[in-house]
């Protein structure tokens, strides 16, 4: 299996990419933006570091906008790296690491989250090595191995809520720090079980009675409906999983729900299908 490495450039992709220098079976992916003046240097940069370890590389750039938001730039590079797992039969590995994963908790308390947003970074086909890794630590390894990377001025922007959040994180208490590290891992193995459970009691034709959904819990209603649009390979956020909930048990037979980009879903008179 092929190791598809996203690596912007910065310290964190480069100590990972360091590590995996000696891989035969790592690939260097690149996504450029095109939203920084300096986006090509970045890549440019990255390119003569594959060349060095004698790596494959692979690249593409986009004009994205400069005001685009971080979920726009991340869907599409996202997308980036899964033609690359088709076109390799490839895994993805990114270099998120500890205090990514107690930003992002952060972040997702702040919107609201379900429980959830407790387990962030966890799909199981994407592969982190750097996750329990603090920032210091990666710090200490680029150091200890001499190691060159980019500066993304982005990270410092007060334009976005993930930069904001950073900077209020910067002095959190050791004891707090390890107090959402071990939430998190609960929250794993929690999640696992739901899962496990899920997988178990959704219907295999994705027929489901609308009268399932009158008794129960908003929440417990809520988690079946993620689950169950999930093995579809669809998505919803939770304020959409909210209102389809409620045209479940409200809407009159043969209308239609709008899950968001044009998926629609017919409300028949008992039950409704997941396509």
């Amino acid at each position: 299996m092929q190791k598809i490495l996203a690596i912007s450039g910065g310290i964190d992709s480069i100590s990972m990419l360091h590590m995996f220098r000696n891989d035969p079976t790592a690939i260097v992916a690149h996504f450029n933006h095109g939203i920084r003046d300096c986006s090509d240097q970045d890549e440019a940069f990255v390119r003569n570091l594959a060349h060095d370890y004698q790596l494959p590389f692979e690249s593409r750039k986009e004009n994205l906008p400069p005001n685009c938001s971080e979920a726009l730039a991340r869907d599409h590079r996202y997308a980036f790296l899964n033609k690359l797992c088709a076109k390799y039969d490839g895994e993805i590995y990114t270099a998120h690491h500890q205090d990514d994963i107690i930003e992002t908790i952060a972040i997702n308390i702040t919107r609201g989250t379900g429980w959830r947003g407790l387990v962030p970074l966890d799909q199981s086909q994407i592969h982190r090595p750097l996750l329990f890794w603090t920032k210091s630590e990666i710090y200490r390894y680029a150091a200890k191995h001499n190691l060159s990377f980019r500066h993304d001025s982005t990270n410092t922007s007060s334009q976005y809520l993930r930069n904001r959040i950073r900077q209020k994180l910067q002095n959190l208490d050791p004891i707090k720090r390890t107090q959402l590290t071990d939430l998190y891992q609960s929250q794993k193995v929690l999640k696992a079980e739901i899962i496990q459970i899920l997988d178990q009691i959704l219907p295999p034709n994705n027929i489901y009675l609308r009268s399932w959904f009158q008794g129960l819990d908003d929440n417990i209603a809520i988690e079946i409906l993620h689950s169950a649009l999930a093995k579809v390979n669809k998505s919803a956020t939770r304020p959409q999983l909210v209102d389809f909930l409620n045209a479940i048990r409200t809407y009159a037979p043969s209308k239609k729900f709008n899950l968001g980009n044009d998926y629609l879903v017919s409300i028949r008179k008992h039950d409704f299908v997941l396509q």
